[in-house]
Parts: structure tokens; C-alpha cells; sequence
């Protein structure tokens, strides 16, 4: 099992470099997927492996018998296909066994091609997961970013402010000059009380302007929420408060987005980069000898076996002649 991840020219600009290497878990499920019952069944349905191992008639030995089930099958396919799995190099080796040559060859390379297929439907799932998870954070977080701006929106609509800090600092610069303005009438009245007698028309008029500054202050700290005195209606200070709540719910949404909008793109670049696959160090070869059964060695066991059974019937012969 391989894996290649090509490497991105910012992975390259900030010294970081993926290097192929083998999968050690894919290579346990491809192990334990050759010897399952369901490869043996495609493997069947392709090239009758009932048919190819039952060809020497009236073999009770080496034979399969074709009348049997599925299990029987997959119980003679451990001893036909040999399977050897170095699990330090992550290198499969598959020995199978016919009686003929091309029959092997046929069985390796459908093993080979069958298991291919199983690494691309791995490597597909692991895509579409991996796309599809991303394409649900994008949809929530563009859902979320919907409702913020619209709320936004309504907010605006509902009081004809586009940004309410902006306007309170214009409130807070008027309330300012009024009180500039203020201190200026108080001056005037002072000298003008000071300085001319009881009743002069002058001190009425300074009088009056003084109470039109101080009203327009009070209706000016009314808006801007400042003091007492506010009965009904909205201040400047609930509508930015409840504007900087609606803005931040719509920064934060835009983040959120651009986050899951990254991702996403992150996701379909490494799916489209990551590549999964089943390499052969080794294609399948056809053998010019048959190598099974060894007969010598067969011949061998069965002897050993029947000296040792031999010996076994000998000593317990003995025994019982010398207990008499």
C-alpha cells in the first residue's frame, strides 16, 4: 500500500515536504480482505475456482469437490492462495497454487485487480466524507452569516441608522458645542448682572438663551442616554449597544465562514492531491515447474509419522507383556 501527498509550493516555501510511505493500516485491511469470504466469491464468479481446483478427478487429497458450500470453499482457498505479510515493510507476498500454470496466473492477477478496487472504494469514501463534512460546516456557517446581515439589516431599516456609533459621536460633539455655548451665556449673564441695574431687558433676553442652551442640553443627554429623565423611546445608548451586538454577530459569522470556507477548500485540495493505491513490487508470473505437491517431503512425513505410530504401539506392547 502506498500513499502520495504532493506537496503544496506553500509547503514547499516553508520547508515542509511529504514523502510517500506505506500505510500499515491499510495494508492490515487489504491482508484480512484477501482472505475473506467475499474475494473469494468475486474471485469465484469470475473464473469458477470450483472448476480449476476440482480438475484431478478422484482426489480426495488435493482436489476440491464442487458441491460444496462457500465456507468450503474459503477454508480450500487458505490452502491454495498463501498469503505472506511482512508487517515491518508493509509488504504482502501471494503465492497461488493450481494445477496449471495459467490457472495461477489468472488467480493472482484477479486477487491483484480486486484488491485495487477495494483501495479506490477506500480512498473514495475517505474523500466524500472528508468533502462532505466540509460542505456542511460552508453551508452552516453561510446559513449563519444569512441571519446576521439580515438581522443587521432589519436594524437598520427599523431606525434609519446606518451606524449608530458614528451618529452618537455627532450627538456627543453637538451636546459639547451646546455646552460650550452654555458656558459662554452663563459668562454673559454674570457680567451683564453685574454690571447694569435691576430689570434690563438685556438680562431677560441673556436669561432666556441661557434656559433654551440648558433645555437643548437636557433633550441632547435624553437621545444619548446620559441622566435622568428618559421616559419612553429608544437612546443612543440601547441602539449601539444593540447595534455592537449585531455587528459582532456578523463578524463573527464572516469569520466563521471564511474559516469553514477554508476548510473546504483545504478538504478538495487534499482530496484531490492524497492518493491512495496498490503498488506490485512484484506482478504476477506464470511458473515453468510445479513446485506442489512435494511429494518427498509428503513421503517423508507420512513415514516419520508412522515410525513414531509404530514406536507408540511397540513400547505400549512391551508394557503390557511386562506387566504380566
Amino acid at each position: 500500500m502506498r500513499t502520495e501527498d504532493a506537496t503544496s509550493p506553500i509547503e514547499l516555501l516553508g520547508g515542509i515536504s511529504a514523502l510517500s510511505g506505506s500505510g500499515s493500516s491499510d495494508t492490515d485491511i487489504l491482508y484480512e480482505f484477501i482472505q475473506s469470504q467475499e474475494l473469494v466469491s468475486r474471485v469465484d464468479r469470475q473464473l469458477g475456482l470450483g472448476a480449476l481446483w476440482s480438475k484431478p478427478e478422484n482426489d480426495p487429497v488435493f482436489a476440491y469437490d464442487p458441491s460444496g458450500t462457500i465456507e468450503d470453499l474459503v477454508g480450500h482457498w487458505n490452502r491454495m492462495v498463501r498469503i505472506n505479510y511482512d508487517s515491518g515493510s508493509g509488504l504482502i507476498e501471494i503465492r497461488s497454487l493450481a494445477f496449471a500454470p495459467q490457472d495461477a496466473t489468472r488467480i493472482a492477477e484477479v486477487i491483484f485487480s480486486e484488491s485495487s478496487d477495494m483501495i479506490n472504494a477506500l480512498n473514495d469514501a475517505a474523500r466524500e466524507d472528508a468533502l462532505g463534512y466540509a460542505q456542511d460546516e460552508l453551508a452552516a456557517a453561510v446559513e449563519r452569516l444569512k441571519v446576521a446581515r439580515t438581522a443587521l439589516t432589519a436594524f437598520r431599516n427599523r431606525t434609519q441608522i446606518v451606524d449608530p456609533v458614528v451618529d452618537m459621536q455627532a450627538q456627543a460633539g453637538l451636546l459639547g458645542n451646546l455646552q460650550a455655548q452654555q458656558a459662554e451665556a452663563l459668562i454673559e449673564l454674570d457680567i451683564l448682572t453685574g454690571s447694569t441695574r435691576s430689570g434690563d431687558p438685556r438680562i431677560d433676553q441673556a436669561e432666556r438663551r441661557v434656559t433654551v442652551i440648558e433645555a437643548r442640553i437636557q433633550e441632547e443627554r435624553r437621545k444619548l442616554g446620559i441622566g435622568n429623565g428618559v421616559e419612553d423611546g429608544e437612546v443612543f445608548a440601547d441602539l449601539v449597544g444593540e447595534f455592537e451586538r449585531l455587528a459582532v454577530d456578523r463578524e463573527f459569522a464572516e469569520q466563521a465562514y471564511i474559516g469553514a470556507l477554508a476548510g473546504y477548500d483545504a478538504a478538495s485540495a487534499d482530496a484531490r492531491r492524497q492518493s491512495r493505491y496498490l503498488a506490485a513490487h512484484v506482478l504476477p508470473t506464470s511458473a515453468e515447474r510445479a513446485q506442489y505437491p512435494q511429494r518427498l517431503q509428503l513421503l517423508a512425513m507420512v513415514g516419520v509419522f508412522l515410525f513414531l505410530a509404530w514406536s507408540i504401539f511397540v513400547l505400549v506392547s512391551y508394557s503390557l507383556r511386562d506387566r504380566r
